[in-house]
């Protein structure tokens, strides 16, 4: 509780605009959603609550967008649903927990937390719709049910565009400049990692993943954001590209330097002078752009480096294929180094951006989906158990608030949710004599004034706001300010007693549900990590065979692989030999290499002829499938020589051939050494 006490005694300034902005937002909501004579003006709160999470202007904005969709299509639901099942409540139930499910497992699909928000709030739309629908069934017509929808529908709707308009206009703060941060960060971190990469004296496997873990996570709030940034003006569509091209390149040189790395590391015999100079060379450039705070001069260094390698290249001849083929490589590692530079430029400069990069793809499992629907189902088929046998108003806590956390805190990590759970449980806690003595107490004595009503929910909710500021001290105030929004319910006319007992027991439904859902998390974890891991694996291994088919093979192949690979190392983080993300590192470099095959065949085979690399591709796809199980055979390099013959018959004596020759080469070593260490760690 250290970090909670120190932040609401010393906030900082940008935690106290947060929280002003928050209760502004939520007095506006709270205001107009009264002045409409609606029934539940909290809702309205509720609304507004969620949109305080990430206030930056971008967010808000999808957010906003998100979540009036997901209301919309919640409340269309929930009219279908009692036109045609009112008659029948236990079908209706059923078709409710299948409809939760739905939007449980399609939130498991997505990436971006504003998306994931759009499936929550559909599902609780229709929940709440349905459940005061069915709670006074004597008293439902056709035409009430559409008054009791459009007037949810409208609570939530008023509250999210009342946020939203209070993000643009008092203190906005923008995607834009935190996107430019946070790349600038994971920029360095990379020149750094690449550096460490290339010494052998400082580059201990440990240090070495976790830097690549702090890499990957930046990576990921980079992607977030890069999606936000689309609504930030005329020029954010070209910031997202930039940005989505910036994690695509940092991916590729990471991929890539590992070649060199673990040459040096476990071939040094197969290392010849010319190579030993060379990636002393980089070894110098990255020290130096990563110690230096000027991105112009680093892209300067990049630019001088890349083109020293092509006159380098082109004055010699390489000793070996291996060598000829290093140096190649090392030519297209700079160029990606010079781009991702390039891009960083394009994310910073205000003018027209022109850059092709669509945005990552999320990695999609049917098997995460299916687990989330099933523990989001159970949840709310919980609280109908409790509500169909008490009656209570309490059930209703149980059926809405646990929902609404199982589809948000799907995607974290296993590991966090204990924590997440018990810091929620403790804002609740909290917000129990907060709402009791305090507020509760003080609104019986008032005069039903709006302006009171305000002023008192305020402190409370400034509170809770100025926790929910910071990322780790964000449960806390979740857990407050929702619990507390429930258990007080502002409206008019609330200056008669209060119901004590129903307060308690609304308290004690929430708690409960908390409860229950921290240990539907514990029974039902999902799919083990092992199966996970050789889910992404074979995905890779399909995409290896479908890369060819592509327009833009490259291309689809980084925005495919990104989110993969960011999964594939956090499921790596409990290893010791953390092997999986070197091999799924080398399977991204894999697709990169069939794809500057292609093009190099194409570019040295006769006219009239084609080269077919059919066979190929699926002994390198085969070959990397098996290495990651720690099998190696012969097969891949014997596919590897009958290519290469076909290639000396149609191509004489070219000189590309040798590099040809060396990447089958440096291949062969990458599959053995994979296999072995997997076989010792196995």
């Amino acid at each position: 509780m250290s970090t909670v006490l120190s932040l609401l005694l010393i906030p900082d300034r940008r935690s106290l605009q947060y929280a002003i902005k928050g209760v502004i937002a939520m007095a506006m909501a709270l205001t107009i959603a009264m002045a409409f004579n609606l029934e539940r003006p909290y809702w309205a709160l509720i609304s507004a609550v969620f949109l305080q999470i990430r206030p930056e202007a971008g967010l808000v904005i999808e957010k906003a967008i998100c979540q009036i969709c997901g209301t919309i299509i919640g409340g269309c639901m929930a009219i279908l649903i009692l036109n045609y099942l009112m008659p029948y409540p236990d079908l209706a139930i059923a078709v409710i927990t299948l409809w939760i499910g739905f939007n449980a497992a399609m939130s498991a699909m997505v990436r971006q937390t504003n998306f994931i928000y759009a499936f929550a709030i559909a599902g609780l739309t229709t929940i709440i719709i349905v459940l005061i629908v069915m709670a006074i069934p004597a008293k439902i017509s056709s035409a009430s049910i559409f008054h009791i929808a459009q007037a949810r529908v409208t609570e939530i709707i008023i509250g999210i565009l009342c946020a939203s308009t209070v993000s643009q206009l008092i203190w906005p703060m923008k995607v834009k400049n935190i996107l430019c941060n946070q790349a600038k960060q994971v920029i360095n971190q990379t020149l750094e990692y690449l550096s460490i990469e290339l010494n052998l004296d400082e580059g201990t496997h440990e240090n070495r993943h976790q830097r690549l873990d702090s890499i990957m996570h930046a990576l990921s709030v980079v992607g977030d954001n890069a999606s936000a940034v689309v609504y930030e003006g005329p020029q954010g569509p070209g910031h997202s590209r930039a940005a989505n091209l910036l994690c695509q390149k940092i991916l590729s040189l990471l991929s890539v330097v590992q070649i060199f790395g673990r040459l040096q590391r476990r071939h040094p015999e197969l290392q010849t002078e010319s190579l030993k100079a060379l990636l002393d060379n980089l070894r110098k450039n990255f020290i130096f752009m990563s110690q230096t705070g000027d991105f112009e001069s680093c892209y300067h260094c990049a630019k001088s480096q890349h083109q020293a390698l092509i006159h380098y290249r082109l004055g010699r001849v390489s000793e070996t294929p291996l060598e000829s083929r290093l140096l190649k490589t090392a030519i297209e590692f700079s160029a990606d180094l010079v781009i991702l530079l390039k891009s960083y430029q394009a994310l910073e400069q205000q003018n027209s951006i022109k850059l092709h990069a669509p945005k990552l793809r999320p990695y999609r499992d049917p098997l995460l989906g299916l687990t989330t629907g099933i523990r989001t189902s159970l949840s709310f088929l919980f609280g109908v158990f409790v509500w169909l046998n008490t009656g209570s108003y309490a059930a209703l806590m149980l059926m809405i608030l646990p929902v609404i956390f199982s589809i948000m805190f799907a995607q974290h990590p296993q590991m966090l949710l204990g924590s997440v759970f018990r810091k929620i449980l403790i804002g609740t806690a909290i917000a129990i004599p907060v709402s009791i003595f305090y507020t509760l107490n003080l609104i019986a004595q008032s005069s039903g004034d709006i302006v009171e009503l305000i002023l008192i929910l305020c402190s409370p909710l400034f509170i809770g706001l100025l926790a929910m500021a910071n990322r780790p001290t964000l449960p806390y105030g979740l857990g407050f300010c929702l619990s507390y929004i429930v258990l007080v319910r502002p409206a008019r006319n609330m200056t008669t007693p209060f119901s004590i007992n129903l307060t308690l027991s609304s308290a004690m439904g929430i708690w409960i549900g908390v409860m229950i859902l921290y240990w539907l998390f514990k029974l039902i974890e999902g799919p083990s990590q092992r199966l996970m891991q050789a889910r992404l694996l074979k995905s890779t291994y399909r995409d290896l065979l479908n890369i060819h088919q592509q327009k833009d093979p490259e291309q689809w192949f980084n925005r495919r692989m990104a989110d993969r690979l960011l999964r594939i190392t956090y499921y790596d983080q409990g290893s010791t030999s953390r092997h999986l993300t070197d091999i799924g590192l080398t399977g991204l470099n894999l697709g990169h290499i069939f794809v500057r095959l292609e093009r190099l065949l194409e570019s040295i085979q006769p006219a009239g002829k084609r080269i077919s690399l059919s066979e190929w591709q699926k002994a390198m796809a085969t070959a990397y499938i098996d290495c990651s199980k720690g099998h190696y055979t012969q097969d891949y390099q014997h596919v590897c020589e009958q290519l290469l013959e076909t290639i000396h018959q149609h191509c004489t004596n070219n000189p590309q051939i040798k590099i040809i020759q060396g990447l089958f080469e440096r291949l062969d070593l990458s599959f053995q050494r994979t296999a072995e260490i997997v076989q010792e760690t196995s």
